[in-house]
């Protein structure tokens, strides 16, 4: 069994979409079946500047080696920057690959159902869990102007992100997204919170 459930370890056929019943794949060139290991990802979610990054380190030192917890700004490179369906695509496919050692993933980043949900590899997971830091939107842009340059956070994409938090806050509720509001919490309260949230989820 190969660990790009895309792939087929019989033929070789790259499929755009698989064919997936409940934790088994097939492919639709040569019917051949395998198993896989189907779990659940965590999509830790919420605008830029409300914790995201924080809770990285904090969380695969609480987990220790329990769950798998990834940043998804690392693959926010080159062409995938050019194609956001393509990006999402890939973060599923590797989440995907990683399950199949046996630990769920936890992936820190800015994404929302609408754009993981309809996509081929979101049947490689049992449930996607979404968990969105958010906060009150002045704090929020301060720290975003406080950025180092090199982040590139200029007034518009500010808004931007501040459209987001906003989106997520009128939204959440209806797209079956848990909110967490960092703006009075400190750094361990968040992560005691996001910890908590995690494990009561955890197969």
């Amino acid at each position: 069994m190969g660990l790009d459930l895309r792939i087929c370890p019989a033929c070789g056929d790259l499929a755009d979409r698989p064919v997936v019943v409940d934790a088994v794949v097939s492919c639709r060139r040569c019917g051949h079946e395998w198993p896989f290991q189907k779990l659940p990802l965590f999509a830790l979610t919420g605008p830029s500047g409300a914790g995201k990054s924080t809770m990285g380190p904090l969380l695969a030192a609480r987990f220790a080696g329990d769950v798998v917890v990834l940043d998804q700004d690392i693959l926010w490179i080159g062409a995938l920057r050019d194609d956001v369906s393509a990006f999402r695509s890939v973060w599923l496919r590797m989440a995907a690959m990683l399950s199949q050692n046996g630990r769920p993933v936890v992936l820190c980043g800015t994404v929302a159902p609408p754009e993981f949900e309809p996509l081929p590899e979101r049947a490689f997971f049992s449930e996607i869990h979404y968990l969105a830091l958010v906060g009150s939107p002045e704090p929020l842009r301060a720290r975003l102007r406080a950025r180092p340059a090199w982040r590139e956070w200029d007034e518009p994409r500010i808004e931007e992100m501040l459209e987001f938090n906003d989106w997520l806050w009128k939204s959440a509720p209806g797209l079956g997204v848990d909110l967490f509001d960092t703006t009075e919490a400190d750094v361990q309260a968040t992560a005691d919170h996001v910890e908590k949230w995690i494990r009561d989820r955890l197969p």
